[in-house]
């Protein structure tokens, strides 16, 4: 009777090679096992990264619920006139205000011209000097910047070299040609000062060279005024809550504490500013944290989950990859303790629970948001929402505390869970790595066994073959 494992093999001997092989699919499944286990920790690696994340998240949305660096708001009743903007030292009030006059820039034009780029003078050396002051009557003013000043000689003596010349320097006036489309002289130079108010009104001298520059660009309100004033220096006008105020910029900065006011047209009627926190802003901020901790909470839900059991006995459906894992159950235990105010209130203000500016805690362990409550909250009572939220025993305050304990290097509970698998897939690793070694060992041993027991079938079949002949030719 022959013995064989595969038809490959030569009758009455063993698949050496096949055998061996089903022989080490057997040995090798411990090694199976512990390189399932080590994808299963990895996975729970990528689990704690990404809860991990999460809590930071938290974290940024706790600091912005930090209300006293929230900046306010302001509004207008007629934005066509003016608009504001509050910063966080801005106090809460309303504002009426009657604008009767807007900050200008002096703009003045030259006599006409026939041509922008025919020579005006001789090319002989001018000096053009520029001061800024106010004017008033015949009396100029220097508002105490230093006077600036061009040349202009044969290199640049034309209506559009001039203009170049002074845009070029950078003195504070912007200088344009215009044609106002007349037949004979038709190009003018404008001089518009870059800055409004009635102290930034010009003071335009000339020395040297023939007269001809003098003759274009003089404007001296002590003395001579060669160009033709079109728009006056002038500072913005407007009462505020009846007091006259006068600003030499239509952006006004300094008239109410933190806020500033941008005019933009005058008011036949009040326009009414109202400065107040920034409810909206505070709203938003504490909707993001109710979302990141939700977040939180139902991804720490499901990776701890242990799943739901078939009523028909079949498999486990839905389980988390860290179902019932302690570190998990802790976390989600401690963000509970801290939002249980009914044991931990905030302490200052009227204000202790978050209930009470509709935040509340759900049975499913999430938030949730009453929109309307917390409006009101915010509205009626906004510094002891902030004392709720930011105080020292505030939640915000408390839950920061916690995530800063759970993401602590070394000793948090989220590092201290990671070392632990890191530990054990370590170790893993190195059975893994000793086994293996094993295996090459007992895989040589195996080959060598049936080797020798092939070697002894094929012995035993030739004596067979020999004996049975000898039997045939002893009946013969």
């Amino acid at each position: 009777m022959s013995t064989s494992v595969a038809s490959s093999s030569a009758p009455g001997t063993i698949d050496v090679q096949s055998l061996v092989s089903q022989l080490m699919a057997v040995a090798k499944q411990p090694i199976t096992a512990l390189n399932t286990q080590i994808g299963t920790e990895q996975t729970q690696l990528s689990d704690f990264g990404t809860i991990s994340g999460m809590v930071s998240s938290l974290q940024t949305a706790i600091t912005n619920l930090n209300i006293s660096a929230v900046v306010n708001s302001a509004s207008s009743s007629n934005t066509a006139a003016v608009t504001a903007t509050a910063a966080s030292n801005a106090v809460a009030g309303s504002y009426s205000m009657n604008i009767t006059a807007l900050a200008q820039s002096q703009s003045l034009v030259s006599a006409g011209q026939a041509s922008s780029s025919t020579a005006i003078s001789n090319g002989t050396a001018t000096t053009v000097t520029f001061a800024f002051g106010t004017t008033s009557g015949t009396t100029f003013t220097s508002n105490g910047s230093a006077t600036k000043s061009i040349t202009i000689d044969s290199t640049n003596n034309t209506l559009s070299g001039i203009a170049l010349a002074i845009n070029a320097a950078n003195i504070g006036v912007t200088a344009t040609i215009i044609n106002d489309g007349s037949a004979t002289a038709p190009y003018h130079i404008a001089l518009t000062s870059n800055s409004t108010g009635a102290s930034n009104s010009l003071q335009i001298t000339t020395s040297g060279g023939d007269g001809t520059i003098n003759t274009l660009l003089a404007y001296d309100p002590t003395g001579t005024m060669n160009m033709t004033q079109t728009v006056a220096a002038q500072n913005a006008s407007f009462t505020l809550n009846g007091i006259a105020i006068s600003s030499a910029s239509n952006t006004v900065t300094n008239a109410v504490q933190g806020v500033t006011l941008s005019l933009a047209s005058l008011t036949s009627s009040p326009a009414v500013v109202t400065v107040g926190p920034n409810t909206q802003g505070v709203t938003a901020n504490i909707t993001s944290f109710v979302t990141a901790y939700n977040a939180l909470w139902n991804e720490l839900q499901t990776v701890s989950s242990y799943g739901t059991a078939s009523t028909t006995g079949g498999a486990t459906t839905g389980a988390g990859d860290l179902p019932g894992n302690s570190t998990i159950r802790m976390m989600m235990d401690q963000m509970q303790s801290v939002l249980d105010t009914a044991t931990t209130p905030a302490a200052g203000g009227s204000l202790s629970y978050l209930a009470q500016i509709g935040v509340a805690l759900q049975t499913d362990g999430t938030l949730s948001v009453d929109s309307a409550t917390l409006s009101n909250a915010l509205t009626s009572n906004f510094s002891d929402v902030s004392n709720l939220l930011t105080s020292a025993t505030g939640v915000g305050t408390n839950m920061n505390t916690w995530a800063n304990a759970v993401l602590a290097p070394g000793n948090g509970l989220i590092p201290s869970a990671t070392t632990a698998i890191n530990s054990t897939i370590t170790d893993q690793q190195n059975k893994i790595t000793q086994m293996t070694a094993q295996m090459t060992v007992l895989q040589a041993q195996y080959i060598q066994q049936y080797t020798n027991l092939n070697m002894l079938l094929t012995s035993m079949n030739s004596t067979s073959t020999y004996l049975a002949q000898q039997f045939s030719s002893s009946r013969n």
